[in-house]
C-alpha cells in the first residue's frame, strides 16, 4: 500500500570508524542520535548516508531517495584537499569520508537540492568551493575557546550579516555550541560570510546566495534541540524541493 505521508527525508553524513559496543569492537558507521532527532523534531524523516565506494552514479542513485542533505560534524577535512601540508594538530584524514560529501555535495548542488552543514560540514563546504581552512584557530587568535577539550562545548556568540538567509532563519544573533579546532580562511568562491563569532571575528556560518538552501555553520545546532529553527529551516526547504519534484 502507498504511503501518504508527505514528511521530506533528508540524509546525513556518517562516521565510518572503529567503534565498540558490549563484546563488540568493529569498523562501524554511525551518528550521534541528536542530529537526528533535530531532523525529525523538525518535521522531517532521516536516513544515514555511511562512506561508501565513490563516483557519480552512485552518489545520484543515493540522493534520486532524498529531498535534503545534511553533512555532518566529525574529523578534519584531509588538508591536501585544500593543497596544503597537515599541521601537528590534524586529524588523522578520512579520506572515504572526504571523497563521499565531496562528491555527495557536487551531485546534490546540480539538482538544486537543500544543503545544510554543520561544523565539519561547513568545512567542507568550503574546501568544495576552492577555499582553504585555518587548520589550528589557537595559532591565528590566541585562545582556545572554540574547541578547550575533552568534548566540553563552549557557547560562543555570534552575529548575522544582515540580508543573509541565515539572518532570516536565526536573526540578528545568537548563541552557538562550538567545537571546533579548524576555521574557514580564504573564503571559497561563490560563498558569503553569513555569521562572524562576535569577539574574535570567526567565521561561523556560510551560504550561497539566491534561492537554492545552502547554509553551513560552524556551530552544532544538534547540542541545543531547544532552538530547531536551523533544522526547521532545511526541513522546509526540502518540502519545498519534494513537493517540486513530484509535479
Amino acid at each position: 500500500m502507498a504511503s501518504n505521508d508527505s514528511r521530506p527525508v533528508l540524509g546525513l553524513t556518517t562516521y565510518l570508524q572503529r567503534a565498540q559496543t558490549g563484546v563488540w569492537d568493529v569498523t562501524a558507521s554511525f551518528l550521534p542520535a541528536i542530529y537526528l532527532e533535530g531532523v525529525t523534531r523538525a518535521g522531517g524523516i532521516a536516513t544515514l548516508l555511511p562512506p561508501q565506494p565513490v563516483d557519480d552514479s552512485v552518489a545520484d542513485r543515493v540522493l534520486d531517495g532524498l529531498d535534503g542533505l545534511v553533512i555532518t560534524g566529525g574529523r578534519d577535512v584531509d588538508p591536501a584537499t585544500y593543497g596544503q601540508p597537515a599541521h601537528p594538530t590534524t586529524d588523522q584524514p578520512a579520506r572515504d569520508r572526504d571523497a563521499w560529501e565531496f562528491i555527495l555535495l557536487r551531485r546534490a548542488l546540480a539538482r538544486r537540492l537543500p544543503v545544510l552543514g554543520i561544523c565539519r560540514g561547513a568545512q567542507v563546504v568550503n574546501v568544495a568551493f576552492g577555499g582553504t581552512l585555518h587548520q589550528h584557530l589557537p595559532d591565528v587568535i590566541g585562545h582556545t575557546r572554540h574547541q578547550p577539550g575533552n568534548a566540553v562545548f563552549t557557547t560562543s556568540s555570534v552575529r548575522t550579516v544582515p540580508g543573509t538567509r541565515l539572518a532570516t532563519v536565526i536573526g540578528e544573533s545568537s548563541d552557538a555550541q562550538c567545537y571546533h579546532h579548524q576555521a574557514i580562511d580564504r573564503l571559497g568562491e561563490g560563498l558569503i560570510v553569513s555569521a562572524l563569532d562576535v569577539t574574535d571575528g570567526v567565521i561561523e556560518a556560510v551560504e550561497i546566495p539566491g534561492d537554492d538552501f545552502v547554509l553551513a555553520v560552524q556551530w552544532h545546532p544538534e547540542e541545543r534541540l531547544d532552538d530547531l529553527r536551523l533544522f526547521a529551516a532545511v526541513v522546509q526547504a526540502a518540502a519545498g524541493y519534494a513537493t517540486e519534484r513530484i509535479r
